[in-house]
């Protein structure tokens, strides 16, 4: 008896039971498909993607706007390397028009007016007192030295230096040595009597005289000054030589009366 009711309980135990109902709606929907995602669970992944959306557009734009920077830096470098190219063919102009002369320790330039030219006239006020007119050296051979003026000291020497050689200027067919410089005549009347100069000092402020001989196109200084330039008028009033030391390529202020009238030996003459 015993034995039957230990069997009947083993039977029982091992005996399946019904098997629990799966909760409606969990693991698949209708037909199979995924179940649809709640309305409220979509909204931080629309709002991520509009988030992308804009972070894109303002890339886009950054972009667009550092394209326009960089072609408005291009215009601005264009136009500048227009502006230089302009000055450059400027320059070129005006000293391919100046031919080139001598090698040695004393090189020139011949500008614009040069040889054969008329030389323009003027009247301008002296150091020597009153004023002197170009025209006043009609029949005679009259030396012009263009130069830098009060800044440059090396200039006055040049004067000092012309004067002290006056009797060879003279042997070389020069009747007259006449100096201009832009400077006020009050303060280089007082230079001149300073250093014992009798040489005539013209004052030529604004530079009306110099611009037309261009004498203040060879020189360190720019255009405001003049550099060192001589021009021999001859007694007809024409232009016999000249000679622009002042510029490129040694920028001279000084060069020796004797190496002056070797140049002017070489490359004209007085008469």
């Amino acid at each position: 008896m015993s034995g039957g009711k230990s069997r009947t309980r083993q039977r029982q135990r091992q005996a399946p039971g019904p098997r629990p109902a799966r909760p409606t709606g969990e693991g698949s929907g209708p037909g199979g498909q995924p179940p649809a995602v709640p309305a409220g669970q979509r909204t931080p992944a629309t709002a991520a993607e509009r988030k992308a959306t804009l972070a894109a557009e303002r890339r886009a734009k950054a972009a667009a706007a550092r394209r326009a920077g960089r072609r408005s830096r291009i215009g601005v470098r264009a136009a500048i390397a227009a502006g230089a190219l302009g000055v450059v063919a400027g320059l070129f102009a005006l000293f391919s028009n100046a031919s080139h002369q001598g090698t040695g320790a004393y090189p020139y330039q011949v500008g614009s007016r040069g040889p054969g030219k008329t030389a323009p006239g003027f009247t301008l006020a002296a150091s020597t007192g009153g004023q002197v007119s170009l025209s006043a050296y009609r029949g005679k051979s009259v030396l012009l030295f263009f130069q830098e003026g009060l800044t440059c000291q090396p200039c006055w020497n040049q004067i000092a230096d012309l004067q002290r050689h006056a009797v060879q200027l003279r042997a070389a067919g020069i009747s007259q040595v006449v100096s201009i410089t832009g400077d006020p005549a009050g303060p280089i009347t007082q230079k001149a009597h300073d250093m014992g100069l009798t040489i005539p000092v013209l004052s030529d402020p604004g530079l009306a005289v110099s611009g037309q001989y261009h004498a203040n196109s060879y020189g360190m200084m720019g255009a405001g000054r003049d550099g060192h330039t001589f021009i021999l008028v001859g007694p007809g009033g024409v232009i016999r030589w000249r000679a622009d030391y002042g510029g490129a390529p040694k920028y001279i202020m000084f060069l020796p009366t004797t190496s002056l009238l070797a140049d002017i030996k070489a490359g004209g003459h007085p008469s």
